[in-house]
């Protein structure tokens, strides 16, 4: 989709969403769905990941028909047997409240970061990889994973350009930068902002998981050194690679990444008490004004910098393309799993979510932290943080004081098993389209989990001693 297109489209949505609509409906009761709804959430997953091994091409022309496909074999059976009102306003709720507000944002830190340049000659040394990699999982609490993804990815790709093994790269970028780093404050990751949107203090995440974030990022950081060392001297390169003189252009970017980040703000402290229902959903006037506040900042971007930054940059709109349909038939398909996972006890995962509760009936910390975590790598990490945070209490005061503990092991569950999977979170999916179309050649759904396990599932094994419950 050319770049006015996609920005045209995305204000029509944001001022007039579904406007035609209006009556009132209820969503689906979780607790009398059967386990065989979530077939075509499963068969998306499948496709995203046995697709692009078997038939690579196909999947590259028509993955947005796979996933319209996936949504449709859920739509058309749910409106047959659940009536059009309720298949509607599951929709309506699942685009607006949920998809749309994602979307939109990722879309708007994707083009303002994309015209931001950084110009020189970095060396793709164990050094200087280990460096962007620590600086990046630093800015992602600052930025969002995704405005410090879209920033750092295309430098270290050229850093790393020459050299014959540099898939480790990314997918320790994906790990740091897309994901953990995300961890320290509500602006890192949507899960975190939900948090915030529910009561939970703005820094009460930075002083809460602060000290296990840095002890993931040391390790995982140290490990990426050794293995970029070990890669190195496997390489024997001919000559040393040297320092250039680095520049930043598009320095214009960074004051609209602060008005993005002043608008996420401004939507949770300004409450004007005006909605607009829409076929039963309501959407507050506050998150439509971001909305907007969000678009306009990126058409911004896309007219005060040059053309050539973007050009210098390989940047192209495949890749938002490609997660904003994904990621559409991912939000339909979920519709149903969601609703049984909030059913608690009365849905059909009522066996899983069992284990949250100790024998003592205080909350199994380390079942919230590897529940939330598992889900989180295969579901939306922000519903699902959402979830566990209502089956917890949905008492921010509580999460934040008796049950602090919980509330990290939710936090630090949906934030950092994200990076289990390249759906666990957008920026993954970026990150890679990204990387694949510098030449890189990234391993497939089931190969990137293989190395997400090896290296991540042991550091948070190592991390089990927080949760002493």
């Amino acid at each position: 989709m050319r770049p006015v297109a996609f920005f045209t489209a995305g204000c029509i949505s944001a001022l007039f969403p579904a406007a035609a609509f209006a009556a009132g409906a209820h969503g689906l009761d979780g607790g009398k769905l059967s386990p065989a709804w979530g077939i075509p959430f499963a068969g998306l997953l499948l496709s995203i990941a046995i697709l692009p091994l078997v038939a690579n091409k196909f999947w590259h022309d028509h993955y947005g028909k796979v996933a319209a496909f996936w949504a449709l074999a859920l739509m058309l059976p749910l409106a047959a047997t659940h009536g059009l009102q309720i298949t509607l306003y599951s929709l309506l709720h699942a685009a607006l409240i949920e998809y749309l507000p994602f979307i939109i944002l990722l879309f708007a830190l994707f083009t303002i970061a994309g015209g931001i340049l950084v110009k020189g000659d970095l060396p793709g040394t164990p050094g200087v990889n280990t460096a962007i990699l620590a600086i990046g999982t630093f800015f992602a609490s600052v930025v969002g994973t995704t405005g410090a993804s879209m920033i750092l990815i295309r430098p270290i790709l050229r850093a790393n350009a020459k050299r014959p093994f540099n898939v480790h790269v990314v997918i320790f970028f994906i790990f740091l930068v897309s994901n953990i780093g995300g961890a320290l404050s509500p602006l890192g990751d949507p899960p975190l902002f939900i948090g915030f949107l529910r009561g939970v203090d703005f820094f009460w995440t930075t002083t809460h998981l602060a000290a296990p974030t840095f002890f993931a990022a040391s390790v995982l950081l140290a490990a990426f050194y050794a293995l970029d060392h070990w890669f190195t001297r496997r390489e024997k390169r001919a000559g040393k690679s040297k320092f250039g003189a680095i520049r930043i252009l598009g320095s214009v970017n960074f004051l609209l990444l602060l008005g993005v980040i002043a608008a996420i703000l401004f939507s949770a402290v300004w409450k004007p008490g005006v909605s607009f229902p829409i076929f039963g959903v309501t959407v507050e006037m506050q998150n439509l004004a971001s909305n907007m506040i969000l678009l306009v900042l990126a058409g911004l971007s896309l007219w005060l910098t040059p053309d050539t930054h973007r050009a210098a940059n390989g940047f192209s709109w495949e890749p938002i393309a490609e997660v904003a349909k994904l990621f559409a038939g991912i939000f339909v398909t979920i519709i149903p799993v969601l609703a049984m996972l909030q059913a608690g006890r009365d849905g059909a995962f009522a066996s899983l979510l069992q284990l949250i509760t100790a024998n003592d009936g205080n909350p199994h910390d380390a079942a919230y932290f590897w529940l939330t975590g598992a889900l989180s790598a295969f579901l939306d990490n922000a519903p699902t943080y959402l979830v566990f945070f209502e089956l917890a209490g949905g008492d921010a005061k509580a999460l934040m004081g008796p049950l602090a503990a919980t509330l990290a092991a939710i936090s630090m569950g949906a934030v950092y098993m994200g990076a289990l999977t390249y759906i666990g979170n957008a920026p993954n999916f970026m990150v890679k389209a990204i990387a694949e179309q510098a030449g890189v050649k990234m391993p497939g759904f089931f190969g990137y989990l293989g190395w997400a396990c090896f290296f991540l599932l042991p550091v948070f094994a190592l991390m089990m001693p927080i949760f002493a419950r």
